[in-house]
């Protein structure tokens, strides 16, 4: 496990550390074989937002996994490895990690570099089923379809069913907006119940509606929401392109912004 910068820090089973200096055993199946849960969630000027929905899911991957998780025990460690490293650009995440083997590893992580508007190529992909509604640590597919979409000169994947469904991207939920109003793929098509997917069907007039690459091309706009991005727009799918930053994008990422601060006591 990398840390993400040179004064990251580490719990490893309530031992903070520097992150370069955290380590698990070889044997244990989280690195062997995938086999385990994590949470990633957004700090803002050492605030863990939505912390609450990010333990319920990490509870659910858990349960789901059939693996053991003291919940309490991450909550705790997160405090006291917010409080040890304060405020600052190596400190804007907290991945949380809980392996087969029993360890909880937590890290703090600088937030990764984006651009204004990302670029999008459609990657075939299909989801394992059995594990819906599991947070797991088996994400190689979603990192190869985002090496597969910068090797073509595309800054991220959006995954596509090998029937035509849009999904979502590998680490965030889309959006598509058509005269004037904004769509997102259900959950039911088997994807990710992002918790900032969530905050924006809150703050929008968002619809669930199954999605096709032809739905995206002839969209007026489109964005990507995840815990990292917030809001993020997208600027092409494929060799369809967007003119600047939409009204409903725009908007949207306005709200979202807005309940954030609202809720970590900002506003």
């Amino acid at each position: 496990m990398s840390p993400s910068g040179p004064t990251s820090l580490a719990s490893l089973d309530g031992a903070i550390t520097p992150a370069a200096e955290a380590s698990i055993p070889a044997t244990d199946a989280g690195l062997l074989r995938g086999d385990g849960v994590f949470e990633v969630i957004r700090v803002y000027d050492g605030q863990p937002f939505a912390l609450e929905s990010h333990l319920r899911r990490l509870r659910t991957s858990a349960e789901n996994l059939r693996l053991a998780l003291d919940l309490e025990a991450v909550r705790a460690e997160i405090f006291r490895l917010l409080a040890q490293a304060g405020p600052g650009s190596d400190h804007e995440m907290v991945r949380v990690v809980v392996t087969r083997g029993g360890r909880r590893l937590l890290l703090t992580e600088a937030l990764p570099e984006a651009p204004e508007r990302v670029r999008l190529a459609s990657i075939t992909y299909s989801p394992t089923r059995i594990l819906d509604g599991i947070k797991s640590l088996s994400y190689a597919a979603n990192m190869l379809a985002s090496r597969i979409a910068r090797e073509r000169g595309y800054d991220e994947a959006i995954l596509v069913t090998p029937h035509g469904r849009v999904l979502e991207a590998p680490t965030s939920s889309v959006f598509w907006v058509q005269d004037g109003k904004p769509f997102t793929p259900p959950l039911q098509d088997h994807i990710l119940a992002s918790i900032t997917r969530a905050l924006v069907i809150d703050v929008s007039d968002v619809r669930e509606r199954p999605c096709t690459l032809e739905d995206l091309a002839g969209a007026d706009e489109a964005f990507l929401a995840s815990t990292t991005r917030e809001v993020h727009p997208v600027a092409a799918v494929d060799d369809s392109e967007f003119n600047g930053i939409g009204p409903v994008t725009a908007r949207t990422a306005a709200a979202v912004a807005d309940r954030i601060r609202s809720e970590l006591g900002g506003g």
